[in-house]
């Protein structure tokens, strides 16, 4: 299910809202001595192609501009930990300027819940009177944020509320938090007199339970709703404060006595990670995002853009950024205005001239955009990742197809911007096709030849807040276990087979093992170091060097020219190892479920999962983040609603 739309005119905030809530909130900051821990749930099982190695090499942005946002009211007492660096990070162990802080804040993707919960349910084991106030958010959280509350009805653990907005979201909640609370109060305590108080219930974006008035196990959920956007994105906190706030890597359960160093920052995070733009116009069904936004597309400015990029560079020596983009070519004018001021400021030197960045685009946007991809380049973007899917549009329709792929791999070849395709595999497309391109291991020799250094290949997945998220569960195309193993959600990522119609749907396990090991092996990666296919894509400074000073001798400038090109075999050769290096990690995690698919039966769901504990809306509306089919408490003693309670403990499989 989509998450709905606000009225129309009612998306976004009001501009102006942010900046004076960060305001307010540096007023209340200097009478509450607040310590905040923020964690980055992270599975480890989840380390494969094409995800492993970048996985623990950046830093998380959510996690960072929630810290961030916290530094800039005025709580300095923040430690932003990664599971990808500190797996043994235990809650109940946790202290911060040696006492047990009074926000615990998680935040996790749908892949990450087995470790969203368990810091949950460890946090929850502290002494009542000492427990911090626990907030969840993140992207599991957006759409199912029943998750967060326990298993059932009935569980001894829980979250205390869950944030399914932004940065805007958690601090208006910290603001009617800090406004009601009294001297020496603990964050749970006003929390309580505020929910029961229905301060809470004007806050669009949060989830929390309620209890009988005597306490006891949650007995509903309230949903307030939808959240507002931000419009404005210039008006968020300064991402930079996040990467002063993160804990050192290391085995331990517990905080080290101080952050990491600047000086560090850059051996363990390498990539910075940078929001530019948020939206799409595309409406794919499988994709939660353009809901998400409201339809609404949000950018920063060129300059904000350029200033964060310029602090990042200068404080920690980071020089390589992904933007987190739906569709950074989404919009011209925005994309111009972006790109125009950081070329103008590479022009000027360091360190912009010694910056690169990597960005998602379409296809379709791509092609139009070619008459503007010089000032991409120079303005650093030195890859993009394509949303390719399928060049035949069989699957996915967003306006491409292999004539107008190729172009947009030559456009961008062209210019020195490295093409990155991302594919989908589906059940009606073969490995192999004869005297047509339909077949996998065809469009991906197709994309190599147009000059593709790396791929990515995924099986379609349900993604919860799509549109077609129910309909793979209602069809039952979606397994629930294979033998005795239940489908668990470390593995819905793409890279395993777990909705398929397919009469044998280990024959797509093993169709994506070939895809990478057809792109990724050993004679690729000689034949990088002869006919390489990132040749001429350098930085932007580099390509100056070698084409445009004028008072260089002949004799340089061939040094210099004969330099690029090997580097340019080295990237092609490094993808290579890198692509090979993660796919013995993918087949060690991946073989076996094939494996297993073939072996043993497979049960399947007849309907959607949804949430076993009630929920309802303010005001008597119904939730917005309910799945069809979820009670309303109100409804429980109906005799139906029973009969479907019961089926929901006992399981939908």
């Amino acid at each position: 299910m989509e998450l709905p739309r606000r009225a129309r005119g009612d998306e976004l905030l009001i501009p102006g809202k942010m900046l004076a809530l960060r305001q307010r909130l540096r007023h209340l900051s200097a009478r509450h001595d607040l310590a905040t821990v923020i964690v980055s749930a992270f599975d480890h099982r989840t380390r494969v192609l094409p995800f492993i190695l970048a996985d623990t090499r950046m830093a998380p942005g959510g996690v960072r501009a929630i810290g961030s946002a916290l530094v800039d009211v005025g709580f300095d007492k923040t430690r932003i930990v990664l599971q990808q660096w500190n797996r043994n990070f235990s809650p109940l162990h946790m202290r911060l300027d040696g006492r047990i802080p009074d926000l615990f804040l998680v935040s996790s993707m749908h892949l990450h819940s087995a470790e969203c919960d368990r810091l949950i349910q460890e946090a929850c084991r502290i002494e009542p009177d000492k427990r911090p106030l626990i907030i969840v958010g993140g992207p599991r959280i957006r759409y199912e944020p029943w998750h967060v509350f326990g298993a059932d009805r009935n569980a001894n653990w829980a979250a205390d509320v869950a944030v399914t907005g932004e940065e805007y979201v958690f601090l208006e909640l910290l603001d009617v938090l800090l406004s009601m609370r009294a001297a020496g109060e603990s964050m749970r305590s006003v929390f309580a007199r505020a929910r029961d108080g229905g301060a809470l219930d004007q806050i669009p974006g949060i989830v929390f339970g309620r209890t009988a008035p005597r306490g006891g196990p949650i007995e509903e959920l309230v949903d307030t709703g939808v959240q507002r956007l931000l419009g404005d994105l210039d008006e968020l906190p300064d991402s930079v404060h996040g990467y002063k706030l993160l804990e050192p890597p290391s085995n331990e359960m517990t905080l080290a006595s101080h952050a990491l160093p600047a000086n560090r920052v850059r051996k363990h995070s390498p990539i910075a990670g940078i929001v530019m733009t948020a939206g799409c116009k595309f409406r794919c069904s499988y994709c939660p995002i353009p809901a998400y936004n409201q339809s609404q597309f949000r950018a920063k400015s060129g300059e904000r853009i350029a200033e964060e990029i310029g602090q990042i560079a200068t404080t920690f020596g980071l020089y390589n950024f992904f933007g987190a983009d739906d569709n950074f070519f989404n919009n011209t004018k925005r994309t111009l205005d972006i790109a125009g001021t950081l070329a103008r400021k590479a022009r000027a030197g360091r360190p912009f001239c010694k910056i690169r960045i990597g960005t998602e685009v379409t296809v379709h946007d791509t092609v139009g955009m070619r008459d503007h991809l010089p000032l991409i380049r120079e303005a650093g973007f030195a890859a993009v990742w394509l949303g390719v899917e399928d060049m035949t549009a069989t699957l996915v329709k967003k306006a491409q197809d292999k004539d107008k792929t190729e172009l947009a791999f030559r456009l961008l070849r062209e210019n020195n911007i490295l093409p990155m395709p991302m594919m989908m595999h589906h059940d009606s497309q073969p490995l192999v096709t004869w005297k047509s391109n339909y077949g996998l291991l065809n469009q991906i020799r197709l994309l190599r030849k147009a000059g593709s250094i790396t791929t990515q290949v995924m099986m379609l997945t349900p993604a919860p807040g799509s549109k077609w998220y129910e309909n793979v569960f209602d069809s039952g195309m979606a397994f629930s276990k294979a033998g005795d193993v239940a489908v668990e959600p470390h593995i819905m990522d793409g890279n395993y087979v777990v909705a398929s119609k397919h009469p044998r749907p280990w024959i797509k396990q093993v169709n994506l093992l070939i895809a990478y090991t057809y792109f990724f092996n050993p004679v690729r990666f000689l034949s990088a170091l002869i006919f390489s296919k990132s040749a001429g894509v350098f930085s932007s400074a580099e390509t100056r060097t070698a084409e445009e000073v004028k008072d260089y001798s002949a004799s340089k400038k061939m040094l210099r020219r004969a330099e690029l090109r090997v580097r340019a075999h080295l990237i092609d050769a490094g993808a290579q190892i890198y692509g090979m290096i993660g796919l013995v990690q993918t087949y060690r995690r991946t073989a076996g479920w094939a494996w297993r698919l073939f072996r043993q039966d497979i049960q399947r769901y007849d309907r959607t999962p949804v949430s076993p504990i009630p929920m309802r809306g303010v005001g008597g509306k119904p939730s917005d983040h309910a799945l069809p089919g979820t009670i309303n408490f109100s409804d429980i003693g109906k005799p139906a609603v029973r009969e479907a309670s019961a089926r929901d403990m006992a399981g939908t499989a």
